[in-house]
């Protein structure tokens, strides 16, 4: 099942109703969830995937043959409102023609950066960083609480998959602006997260997933999620080795680096993930910043694009 959280079109404002995502729309499945305990959006997700295998029959019934709500009238909203832990994995991609996996590394992002489908990035009026990007990732969504998995075992606490736009400031080059505090990809509205959550029998094998990401319609991130560097079971295991991971809570798992680039003033980006799908975001800045478009050119990238340019220059010169 595909899992969101929707108001309509016409009023933002309006308090989401929780839904399954079907070819033909979105079919309400609100009744369902109203007597789950929860004083918050964020704690009715998670009382929602507390609840899910009991549900499971009723929400199957709904999803085969209850009315669908056309997707052009309503406004998806981000399925994780406010996860208590959004953590992160640094790089976890092959890059460069490395022959040896850097150590595992992972960080925790500001969870009031969470935005959702056709929301807006806000760059921060801070002239420090030296630049602003995106990073396409793959998100894993927990059933909790879960500690001390082992690699073996590490499918019973995976409630699902969602998409991850991992916006970062940056200094110069691809080093994270601040780095070692994070502050750099702590701003708000730096937390992109959507379009819906799959649940985990939709997706057998979250390391063979097509990831995509386009800035005003030119592709950068290209890559498939076989080439993580330590793959998701390595993930959970050494992520619940160091704290809890609860219901709602959700790790990135990093991003191929090759195809990174600017964000800015009036551009539009789509992530899209093979059986996740699409969503949009925009972007505004109150300063008007400028970059030059495209996508990283440091030395040594291995980005199809990066070389193809990079043997044009040289052919140039």
């Amino acid at each position: 099942m595909r899992i969101v959280r929707f108001v309509p079109a016409s009023d933002a404002s309006a308090t989401p109703s929780v839904g399954l995502l079907r070819d033909d729309g979105v079919v309400d499945v609100s009744s369902l969830v109203a007597d789950l305990p929860a004083n918050t959006p964020q704690q009715q997700m998670e009382s929602f995937i507390d609840a899910y295998d009991s549900l499971r029959p009723q929400l199957e019934q709904a999803l085969a043959g209850g009315p669908a709500i056309a997707l052009d009238t309503v406004r998806l909203r981000p399925p994780l409102p406010r996860p208590s832990k959004l953590l992160n994995c640094i790089g976890n991609y092959w890059e460069h023609a490395e022959r040896e996996p850097r150590p595992l590394n992972m960080f925790l992002k500001s969870p009031d950066c969470v935005i959702g489908d056709g929301d807006t990035v806000v760059l921060p009026n801070n002239t420090s960083p030296y630049m602003f990007q995106h990073e396409a990732e793959l998100g894993i969504v927990f059933k909790g609480p879960a500690k001390d998995v082992s690699q073996d075992d590490w499918r019973s606490v995976v409630f699902g998959y969602t998409g991850m736009i991992d916006v970062s400031a940056r200094a110069q080059g691809r080093s994270t602006w601040r780095s070692g505090s994070w502050m750099g990809k702590s701003f708000d509205t730096f937390g992109p997260l959507g379009p819906c959550i799959t649940t985990a029998d939709e997706i057998t094998e979250p390391n063979n997933l097509w990831v995509k990401f386009w800035n005003n319609g030119d592709l950068r991130h290209d890559y498939v999620t076989d080439d993580m560097e330590h793959r998701v079971p390595e993930l959970v295991e050494f992520a619940t080795n160091i704290m809890t991971m609860n219901s709602g809570d959700v790790l990135s798992c990093g991003t191929n680096h090759e195809g990174l680039g600017p964000l800015q003033d009036g551009e539009t980006g789509v992530i899209e993930i093979q059986n996740i799908g699409a969503m949009t975001i925009h972007v505004s800045d109150p300063l008007k910043r400028e970059w030059e478009r495209g996508i990283y050119m440091g030395e040594n990238s291995t980005n199809r694009e990066a070389v193809r340019l990079r043997e044009q220059q040289q052919a140039q010169t």
